[in-house]
């Protein structure tokens, strides 16, 4: 039994799997990857997700060093979101999962690289 933040894990892969466990930690991470990307502009890509619950994935994605923002000097205020080098290196395997997704399940339509934000 591994501990961690006051968490039980059954393992490591137990472990590596609650930073992207839930229904938006992995796409936020996806939305990410290639660009940083500012408040609004992923609450738009990530369809369906309240601006609460992003607000809070967001913090606890920077809790664990995998999200930074920049915060610019300007009125209004600019926030842009950025992975971490950490991040970086979890979304390339999440990445990996959603290939295997599309390998076996091609007809199926959707992935994190959806950057269309005009509907």
């Amino acid at each position: 039994m591994i501990s961690y933040n006051g968490k039980k894990y059954v393992c490591l892969l137990d472990f590596a799997m609650d930073f992207i466990r839930g229904k938006w930690k992995a796409v936020l991470l996806c939305h990410l990857y290639n660009e940083p990307k500012r408040f609004l502009e992923l609450q738009r890509m990530t369809k369906g997700i309240s601006q609460k619950v992003l607000n809070e994935k967001l913090k606890e994605l920077e809790v664990e060093d995998l999200v930074d923002k920049k915060v610019y000097a300007e009125i209004p205020p600019k926030v842009e979101y950025f992975l971490t080098d950490k991040g970086k290196d979890l979304t390339k395997i999440i990445k990996e999962i959603e290939a295997w997704s599309v390998k076996y399940y091609p007809h199926l339509d959707g992935d994190c690289k959806q950057t269309d934000t005009t509907e």
